[in-house]
């Protein structure tokens, strides 16, 4: 009997942690999102311009994160509010437009970016294998995704915003299975608010990709 205790307390108290890091994590980007949908409506009338100011700021408060949440949770919770508000005001001119113009795509995305998530999420979090190197190698597929990005501003690629989208989902795909991973491998509660900064930032990549597509196909 104390031998059964001995060996089995032990493995008890990581389990809890790590579904309490889950059950943290996943409500701070519940919340965030929340925050990004209030943002999108109170800057449902600013004009595009403003939508770089709260790229930047949105961005300085994610550099900022990784200095607060070494100190602060509470400072690194409120910065990362600030991220999703930030957000959604960059991206209300983009939503108001197709809220607007073919609101059918946004439902569509959204529908998919859950299915998406939940999906490569489960993958990533049952996973035994490391997906380090996995997660290395959509690093840079990504920075020449963007590069691709800047191309098609200047030179026409038959079907180029689609190949753009496919190539982003598959790359997305790689780092949500990882930050998933993350999330069950971390044993540090206090985690949890960088944690949930790199899944809602890769749900919200995901959303946009798949309006790029949905909004291809319903024209």
């Amino acid at each position: 009997m104390n031998e059964s205790l001995a060996y089995g307390a032990p493995g008890v108290a990581p389990r809890d942690r790590t579904h309490t890091l889950f059950g943290q994590t996943m409500g701070y980007v519940a919340v965030t999102t929340g925050f990004f949908a209030l943002g999108a409506y109170l800057g449902r009338n600013l004009s595009e311009g403003w939508a770089f100011v709260w790229f930047i700021v949105a961005f300085a408060c994610l550099i900022g994160m990784n200095f607060a949440v070494r100190r602060s949770t509470g400072l690194s919770v409120v910065l990362l509010l600030v991220v999703g508000t930030a957000l959604g005001l960059a991206m209300a001119p983009l939503l108001t437009y197709y809220a607007a113009t073919n609101p059918q795509a946004l439902w569509q995305a959204g529908g998919a970016t859950a299915l998406f998530i939940a999906g490569f999420g489960a993958a990533g979090y049952a996973t035994r294998r490391d997906l380090s190197r996995l997660a290395r190698l959509c690093f840079w597929a990504l920075i020449a995704l963007i590069i691709f990005g800047i191309v098609l501003i200047f030179v026409h690629i038959p079907h180029g915003s689609l190949i753009y989208s496919v190539l982003g989902l598959v790359i997305f795909a790689g780092l949500v299975m990882f930050d998933f991973q993350r999330l069950r491998r971390t044993k540090n509660i206090e985690a949890a608010p960088l944690l949930a900064a790199s899944i809602f930032l890769d749900a919200l990549n995901v959303f946009l990709f798949f309006l790029r597509i949905f909004a291809r196909g319903n024209n």
